[in-house]
């Protein structure tokens, strides 16, 4: 166990650490006394029908989602909606490896996130229903598993940039990434003294995030430069590097290892369609257009699958890391979508 100044309230509060108890994992074991971060904003209505649920993504935390989608006037807007993020396990303000035991932290699944999630809304908030599902990327992974698995609780889901069911092709890609850290000496299996130990690995992360997590197009309309770095060297070695520099190592391993295998089959025996057909909420699936980690050809093809569904793809260069928020006209289009989704009976 180690602390880590990264994670804290200065930097991701304010949040709220819940002691959801002791948690039966689908990899065997437990973990025991999770603690779940969870950031709230407005009030949950006397019916207790108005709240929202937004699961984090690899590497965020609910701060990001308060900065970036939370807002008066907005779509998930505190003085319409109990807006309740709850940031997953293992990425650092909750329960975490760096914050329990490290290297031996136990294999944690999407699935066991969202029991987690639900123990924390039905036990701490009385509720019966979700109004929305909302989440991009890891989130998604969770907003697609809440739907499955808890069809008469989600009344509405929205998915961002990210799939039901990790394709092989994007498990390789998060591979290269875990690798990218794991081969640095310095990580050293796990018992490094501090990230700065891992510096070389989570620079080579990060280098491979820029590839990846925006779009040949992002670089070619200097959209870095737009951002206000001059040159691609000092976007990765600025931005890119000092996103993950000071976050923990085992922490993003058991992130990814999570995101790797994300897969709502597993709830019906492996049948896709099967588990997708369960989904009973009013559905938006909203990819990237120049995602390249979850192309929206991948999305389309689950989106087809869930009765009554919708397929509305958001226009940007920024691809995957579009999410951060970057790209106005692309927050524009969410907003416009997902004011129609709660605006539906459902």
């Amino acid at each position: 166990m180690s602390s880590n100044p990264y994670y804290g309230q200065e930097g991701h509060g304010p949040y709220e650490l819940i002691d959801i108890g002791n948690l039966d994992l689908e990899e065997g074991g437990s973990l025991p006394g999770v603690q779940l971060a969870v950031a709230t904003h407005g009030t949950l209505n006397a019916a207790k029908d108005n709240a929202i649920l937004i699961p984090t993504w690899y590497s965020g935390t609910s701060k990001i989602m308060e900065q970036v989608y939370i807002g008066n006037g907005r779509a998930l807007d505190p003085a319409k909606y109990f807006i309740i993020v709850v940031n997953q396990i293992g990425n650092g303000l909750s329960t975490s490896p760096h914050n329990s035991n490290g290297p031996n932290f136990p294999k944690v699944r999407i699935g066991d996130d969202v029991r987690a999630q639900h123990k924390l809304v039905t036990d701490k908030y009385g509720l019966k229903s979700l109004a929305l599902v909302v989440g991009g990327s890891m989130g998604a992974q969770q907003t697609y598993e809440w739907a499955v698995r808890y069809p008469d609780f989600v009344k509405r889901a929205a998915p961002i940039a990210g799939t039901a069911k990790n394709t092989e092709h994007d498990f390789v890609f998060a591979e290269t990434l875990s690798e990218a850290i794991t081969s640095d000496p310095g990580y050293n299996g796990g018992k490094y003294g501090s990230p700065a130990d891992v510096a070389a690995g989570l620079k080579r992360h990060a280098k491979l995030w820029t590839v990846m997590g925006w779009s040949t197009e992002f670089f070619r309309e200097g959209r870095h430069k737009a951002l206000g770095f001059d040159s691609m060297q000092s976007f990765v070695d600025t931005f890119m590097t000092g996103y993950f520099a000071p976050m923990d190592p085992n922490d993003l391993l058991a992130m990814a290892w999570k995101w790797q295998r994300g897969d709502v089959s597993r709830n019906t025996g492996g049948d896709l369609a099967a588990a997708l057909g369960r989904v009973k909420a009013k559905t938006f699936v909203m990819p990237i257009s120049h995602d390249m980690f979850f192309p929206p050809t991948d999305c389309e093809v689950e989106q087809r699958l869930i009765p009554g569904s919708q397929f509305r793809p958001l226009k940007s260069v920024c691809g995957h890391l579009g999410l951060f928020g970057v790209d106005p006209e692309l927050l524009g289009q969410l907003d416009a979508n997902l004011n129609e989704l709660l605006a539906t009976p459902a």
